[in-house]
């Protein structure tokens, strides 16, 4: 359950914060919050309905760029039976919309050191037994709001292949919502976290490019920026942030390069 503290007094229309404004003659529509019944703009994110019916989040909001995996979303619709699942503040609210958050979901997680258990499946398999449990019903994937195939790299840590899982995984935002669907009971986000970490670690080749960068840190090649830009005030430094040299947005991969190179 989302960790929120309803709000007593009568919710003003005006601006304050991420608040929602009303347009004057805007449509509302109802949803259900919590068990309640709101009459919320029709246009808003759930996170935004939720503010604007007088929530505050104490938990379950981080990002609000459908990132961090603090918001995972449960909901019906009325007069079906299927459970709908999506980020609060990703996911749009809909007429007769009943929802409920679910900001941490206590799966089991195993403790290790990633210098100790080596790079060999069995090491995620001794940490994580419960893999084998799964009978391949394909909830956690139907569950997972960023659309990653749960089950195929649960599948692929079963079979060994690190690689394929740490790939299949690469977008999970450890939300916990394929966990809480599972049931094999199996902590699906925390497995392939792990298997990210071993391909990084033990399967991934050594990036030179990192190494060289490695080496001039090491070598105090920017300890004299480092240090000019701390004996700078705040307002220097966000002033040299905005008007800092940037890589064009939609340039192509490898096409462009700074003119100040000293940095580098």
């Amino acid at each position: 359950m989302c960790e929120t503290k309803q709000k007593t007094q009568a919710t003003p229309k005006v601006a304050t914060g991420d608040r929602a404004i009303l347009p004057e003659g805007a449509k509302t529509i109802p949803v259900y919050i919590m068990g309640k019944k709101y009459e919320v703009p029709e246009t808003l994110t759930i996170m935004k309905a939720m503010e604007f019916a007088g929530f505050h989040f104490l938990r379950g909001a981080g990002c609000r760029g459908g990132i961090c995996g603090a918001c995972p979303t449960v909901y019906r619709m009325a007069g079906d039976y299927k459970l709908h699942f999506g980020l609060a503040c990703q996911t749009v609210v809909q007429a007769d919309m009943y929802l409920a958050q679910i900001p941490f979901f206590p799966a089991n997680r195993a403790d290790y050191s990633i210098e100790e258990i080596g790079g060999l499946p069995e090491a995620i398999h001794a940490l994580y037994p419960e893999l084998f449990r799964c009978v391949a019903c394909n909830q956690c994937t139907k569950a997972c709001p960023m659309d990653v195939d749960v089950l195929g790299y649960i599948s692929a840590l079963k079979q060994g292949n690190i690689e394929k899982a740490a790939k299949l995984s690469f977008d999970c935002i450890q939300c916990g919502l394929c966990a809480s669907r599972c049931m094999g009971e199996i902590p699906q986000y925390h497995a392939a976290q792990l298997a990210r970490r071993i391909y990084g670690r033990y399967i991934l080749p050594n990036a030179e490019h990192l190494k060289t960068r490695v080496e001039a840190i090491e070598a105090g090649h920017y300890d004299a920026m480092l240090a000019e830009l701390e004996q700078m005030s705040k307002e220097d430094l966000e002033k040299k942030y905005v008007e800092r040299e940037r890589e064009p947005d939609f340039a192509e991969v490898g096409s462009w390069s700074p003119a100040e190179t000293k940095y580098l």
